[in-house]
């Protein structure tokens, strides 16, 4: 698997050919932007389609609903340009869900074209494009109380590897397993439906394998931890 990460700023982005193969090209992008990819945040609803508005509107805090159209235009205007589309042109909808065939799995184009993750915490996004199914996932570093509440819902072995970390280090740990949890869930459709136990990723250095699919850890800045999950072939 190759992939590359590039930074997305301001002005319109140079994407380049659409991967081919198990290539994956991975953005990240400062949610914290008033003008991304080319189009100003206060202008979203004319690039955006009807459910982004909406799901937008409904975040009450104005640093969500900033982080949430910055997020979704860096997106738009990615996919826009491996597709040779206007932003607002390209079609998104959802793959019905593995779990229950309901229509609220992966995020996905209309019509396909390339695979898509999007995943933003804090103030940074991810954004993941391939040509087979990818899912990408960025966590901020958990206050310490918050490392222990989740801790009995992973993975037995992964709680207990958590538990047996000094205290200093152990939400550092935990961002890196639920970064790469997060990414493997996102990648197969399935998110939370089924608990965070499966698949087990491991808390290591490097993450565990997982079974029809390359897991592998992102560079992240200081704060953050980061995973990529692309699907074998």
């Amino acid at each position: 698997m190759i992939k590359s990460l590039s930074q997305l700023g301001r002005g319109a982005p140079r994407t380049g050919p659409l991967p081919v193969g198990r290539a994956v090209t991975v953005w990240a992008l400062d949610t914290t932007l008033d003008v991304v990819g080319g189009y100003r945040v206060p202008d979203a609803a004319a690039v955006l389609d009807a459910v982004e508005a909406e799901r937008a509107a409904k975040l009450l805090r104005e640093s969500d609903r900033h982080r949430y159209l910055t997020s979704h235009l860096g997106l738009r205007a990615l996919l826009g340009g491996y597709l040779g589309l206007a932003p607002e042109a390209v079609g998104l909808t959802r793959e019905d869900c593995p779990c229950c065939g309901g229509p609220h799995g992966r995020p996905a184009v209309v019509g396909g074209g390339v695979h898509f993750s999007l995943s933003h915490s804090g103030d940074l996004a991810y954004l993941a494009f391939a040509a087979v199914p990818v899912g990408v996932d960025v966590e901020a570093v958990p206050a310490a109380t918050a490392a222990a509440d989740v801790l009995t819902s992973l993975h037995a072995d992964e709680s207990a590897e958590l538990l047996a970390l000094p205290d200093a280090v152990r939400p550092h740990a935990l961002a890196r397993v639920w970064s790469r949890k997060e990414a493997c869930l996102k990648a197969t459709g399935t998110g939370i439906a089924l608990g965070l136990a499966e698949p087990y990723v491991g808390s290591a250095p490097e993450p565990a394998a997982v079974p029809g699919w390359t897991l592998t850890d992102l560079p992240a800045p200081e704060g953050y931890a980061a995973a990529l999950a692309v699907r074998d072939a």
